[in-house]
């Protein structure tokens, strides 16, 4: 075998080319969009190159096929912030072979150590926790995009080499029109009854206001998180930006004390309906497709982007009231969409898993981030329970 680092066309092709071949009898696998992919890679796309590095391999046979690949890299704005450095391993693809997988995860291993790194999370993502997190374990249905999708046997194979379950992320299903339970309608009544607060969809034509107020919320509520770091004024810009073209205003809300930004729900058209039909690529013929299934009204499902409040003014009653305030434009005759879900809800949020099961959500997904220590002899810890 052979490991090579991705430089060339040829060898950006194989990277993309692997799942595809390794997926082909899975009628669940949906192929991502080539270039998304391929941003995680590329300087000008990925902000994370400012603070970290970043490479790829892909591993041959000794006929030149490709039968694995990953990438490894590091974030030095959360790298030292574990109890030791840790790095970033991701986007493994492999076949059902030992020797081969333990080849790749040694390859990040040497390629982290080199650069001081004691332990590797995987696989992970060279960007934001929202996409490209986790290994799938259970729920082997067709992924929400930017959630991926694995075989059954990578769990044995990230095991065998020594990764532990560092946290799971759990995926959240509902129907849409089924009714939310009465404790959480009674709790946003009572909230509604209180004029300083107030709920809203977001608009279009106001997308950098809302822009900064998710930036307000976010960090205030997730950037003191381990290994989270703040996002920035351009962040949120590209992000909205990013979003834009599938943003339906009736379905990402925002919360307000006193006309000061608390807490949002932030849910998306799920894009996986029509990009499955577009295979991976978003040229002519691809916008054609994605242009008649939203014409078709094809999507059928939203999932939740991100969800919550700072934290004063968690456990008040507020995040019923923003779900219900949500159901009052999406439960109704008429709107298109059937399912719910609500992505990357972590196993050390208890108060959020609790909340979510309150309003009807049930498990359908559920992804695990591994860490793997490079001396075995000191002692593993799980996320920290917020």
């Amino acid at each position: 075998m052979q490991a090579i680092e991705v430089r060339t066309p040829a060898h950006k092709k194989e990277f993309l080319q692997l799942p595809v071949r390794l997926y082909i009898d899975d009628k669940n696998w949906i192929r991502p969009l080539d270039s998304d992919i391929e941003n995680v890679f590329t300087p000008e796309k990925n902000k994370f190159f400012t603070h970290g590095v970043c490479t790829r391999w892909i591993l041959q046979d000794s006929q030149g096929q490709t039968i694995g690949r990953v990438a490894a890299f590091i974030d030095h704005n959360t790298a030292t912030k574990f109890d030791q450095p840790t790095g970033g391993m991701g986007f493994f693809e492999c076949i059902n072979s030992q020797e081969a997988a333990f080849t790749l995860f040694d390859i990040c291993k040497q390629w982290l150590q080199a650069k001081g790194m004691e332990a590797m999370d995987g696989p992970v993502n060279f960007g934001d926790r929202n996409q490209w997190w986790g290994l799938l374990i259970e729920g082997f249905t067709e992924p929400n995009y930017g959630m991926f999708y694995h075989h059954r046997y990578y769990r044995a194979l990230f095991e065998a080499y020594g990764f532990k379950d560092y946290f799971q992320q759990y995926t959240y299903h509902r129907k849409v029109m089924e009714p939310l339970h009465p404790i959480v309608v009674k709790k946003a009544e009572r909230i509604f009854q209180n004029p300083e607060y107030s709920f809203r969809h977001i608009e279009k034509s106001k997308l950098e206001k809302y822009g900064e107020d998710l930036r307000s919320i976010y960090n205030k509520a997730w950037a003191r998180h381990e290994g989270v770091q703040e996002m920035t004024s351009d962040g949120v810009k590209a992000l909205m930006k990013q979003f834009k073209p599938i943003l339906d205003e009736d379905i990402v809300w925002f919360a307000y004390h006193k006309e000061q930004p608390i807490g949002f729900f932030v849910m998306l058209p799920e894009m996986n309906q029509i990009f499955k039909y577009v295979n991976g690529k978003l040229n002519a013929v691809g916008i054609v497709k994605l242009l008649w299934h939203q014409y078709r009204r094809t999507i059928k499902k939203m999932f939740g982007l991100v969800f919550g409040f700072i934290p004063e003014y968690q456990g008040k009653g507020l995040e019923s009231a923003i779900v219900v305030a949500a159901g009052k434009h999406v439960q109704v005759p008429g709107q298109i969409y059937e399912d719910f879900e609500m992505n990357w809800i972590g196993d050390f949020n208890p108060t959020m898993m609790k909340m979510v099961e309150i309003m009807g959500g049930k498990v359908c997904k559920t992804h695990v981030t591994y860490r793997k220590l490079f001396d075995d002899s000191k002692p593993f810890k799980r996320a920290t329970v917020i």
